[in-house]
């Protein structure tokens, strides 16, 4: 072999074999050809991607009922209590607490949604009048004039809106009703799953780490105890934020006299689980309730919400929740949006929990490459001659 073949094959290996940015092009090649054949033959995991529909949704209950009640376990558990006894003793107390809604609540919260769904076009209807009556007067009149403000124009997309809204709900319900059967299932077997996931969920780690190489099993346990941590403190942290913004709303709406007060604040309750989004569609049902009561009862509303968002941001949130996600609030407001596109209510419930354990995962990802690459090691500096 002559000397230019050797310089050269020197050359080559010198710039593209020993240099760590080529050979990580290299990977993502790799890795996205792979993607691409296997998109092409995606028909062979059609069996699997069932698979995982048909279990996802009784793991996700099964994992935030986990979250909520293994704490009480442990601390039972600790008490000297035995594992299977304690949670005997919490399926017998979470039945009573069932009996008692069903016979107690739930009648109250049926009654005060067939009214408030009677009385809806009703107050459709007292809404309308009280908004032309507003667009009528002289002072909206002049405003109009000034910023070249259409009423009709703006009532007409409104309408559009929610014309192509309550079809896409329409659409969304059938959907939901179609898999009605698959979601009673899900629940059917959620008491079972956990049962076994209580008794023996501290096994689990361990078991994961069996199929994980022996060199890489410490870093595998700080990335499941940490993913561990970022779900169970969001979980139960929302779930309480969320009760309490529910029960502090309904003291409120009773004081003041709101009617639908119950519903109201259940409806609250359940949306604030979503952080930032949920409160605004929590407070537009009591708008429209306080607006066709009176002007009073509407900047009653107001204040009572306004109150209790105080609260809960000064005082509930920062105990409950800290500072445990470390996510920025805008952040957060564009991954719940996205995740919603994506996969419709479920993605919206599991949009926070989901960033969080993939910002654990790859942030982990990212300190192993640069450790491994030495890509971002700072070059010694050279002496000045």
């Amino acid at each position: 072999m002559d000397n230019s073949s050797v310089n050269w094959a020197s050359r080559f290996k010198r710039f593209f074999l020993n240099n760590r940015f080529v050979l990580f092009l290299l990977v993502l090649l790799l890795i996205g050809v792979n993607i691409m054949v296997l998109s092409k033959i995606s028909f062979i995991f059609h069996p699997v991607i069932v698979l995982l529909k048909t279990v996802v949704l009784p793991i996700i209950l099964t994992g935030i009922v986990y979250y909520l009640l293994n704490p009480i376990v442990d601390f039972l558990e600790k008490r000297r209590v035995g594992r299977i006894q304690s949670i005997l003793m919490l399926y017998v107390f979470i039945i009573g607490i069932v009996a008692v809604l069903l016979t107690l609540v739930i009648p109250v919260i049926r009654e005060q949604i067939m009214d408030l769904v009677s009385n809806f076009p009703a107050y459709s209807e007292t809404a309308r009048v009280q908004f032309e009556h507003l667009m009528g007067s002289k002072l909206v009149n002049q405003f109009q004039d000034s910023i070249s403000f259409d009423p009709q124009e703006v009532v007409k997309t409104i309408s559009q809106k929610a014309t192509s809204f309550l079809n896409k709900t329409w659409t969304g319900i059938g959907g939901f009703l179609g898999n009605l059967l698959e979601i009673v299932l899900a629940i059917v077997t959620v008491p079972f799953i956990l049962f076994y996931l209580l008794k023996d969920g501290k096994k689990l780690p361990g078991f994961i780490q069996g199929f994980v190489p022996t060199r890489l099993r410490g870093e595998t346990n700080r990335v499941m105890s940490e993913m561990n941590h970022q779900i169970s403190s969001y979980i139960r942290g929302q779930i309480i934020v969320s009760f309490c913004i529910g029960a502090l709303l309904f003291v409120g709406y009773i004081i003041i006299g709101l009617k639908y007060s119950l519903i109201l604040a259940v409806i609250a309750a359940f949306t604030s689980v979503v952080p930032y989004l949920g409160p605004v569609i929590a407070i537009t049902p009591a708008l429209i309730v306080a607006l066709v009561t009176s002007p009073i009862m509407l900047l009653k509303m107001v204040i009572v919400w306004t109150v209790v968002q105080l609260i809960e941001g000064k005082f509930i949130s920062p105990q409950v929740m800290g500072k445990t996600l470390k996510i920025h609030p805008i952040t957060i407001i564009f991954v719940i949006l996205t995740s919603g596109n994506l996969f419709g209510i479920v993605g919206v419930l599991l949009a926070v929990p989901g960033y969080a354990v993939l910002k654990v995962v790859v942030s982990h990802i990212y300190q192993w490459f640069k450790i491994r690459s030495r890509l971002y090691e700072h070059e010694p500096v050279k002496p000045e001659d």
